[in-house]
């Protein structure tokens, strides 16, 4: 199989490579747009600030090619806030696969101690409704790194709750997102990926 890592300014890329390969998939890290267009599947992973990303993926013809692809596509963190319509980092269009909108957590100080912003560290999700998560149970734990969120709609495929309700995952059509790092997130995070390399 042939799996395409997007190769772009944005950091945790070598670290979805080396989850994939304790899979048995040597995916390849590229920008190359004939490369990302034959892939049996595309990955979409990504840490870092939305508007400069997206500003990027324009100038690089990267973000037409992403909405034009046909096979399945992972998109992670970062890129599952980019498939989105807008985010108010950086008050940037995104690439609009999700119709969702972005935002930023806003803490609530008399819960502080438990509602600060990033969201880090494991968190439970639930209401799943996607075959990424064929063999996961309801309330396993996954690993979480942001500030921004997507919030719930037609394509949340599940759902994890830190301040608010917000989708931990999203789904359309072949495009699939995780706001978790499933390459952080140990066995449970392992099983998630290979449902993507077996769509």
């Amino acid at each position: 199989m042939n799996v395409v890592i997007i190769k772009y300014n944005a950091g945790n890329i070598e670290s979805v490579k080396n989850a994939l390969q304790r899979l048995g998939s040597d995916a390849e890290i590229s920008a190359d747009h004939d490369k990302i267009k034959k892939a049996d599947k595309v990955i979409f992973p990504g840490v870092g600030e939305a508007a400069n990303t997206m500003a990027y993926l324009r100038q690089k013809k990267l973000d037409k090619l992403i909405i034009s692809l046909r096979q399945p596509v992972l998109g992670i963190c970062l890129g599952l806030q980019l498939m989105c319509s807008h985010s108010e980092e950086g008050d940037t269009k995104c690439l609009g696969i999700f119709d969702e909108t972005v935002k930023r957590f806003s803490p609530v100080p008399e819960k502080e101690y438990i509602t600060k912003v990033p969201h880090m560290g494991w968190n439970s999700i639930f209401g799943l409704k996607s075959d990424l998560f064929s063999d996961i149970s309801e309330n396993e734990y996954l690993y979480f790194v942001h500030s921004y969120f997507a919030g719930l709609g037609p394509d949340t495929a599940a759902k994890c709750d830190y301040i608010i309700p917000f989708s931990a995952a999203l789904h359309k059509n072949n495009f699939y997102a995780t706001q978790f790092h499933p390459e952080k997130s140990g066995t449970v995070g392992a099983v998630i990926l290979k449902n993507f390399l077996d769509l």
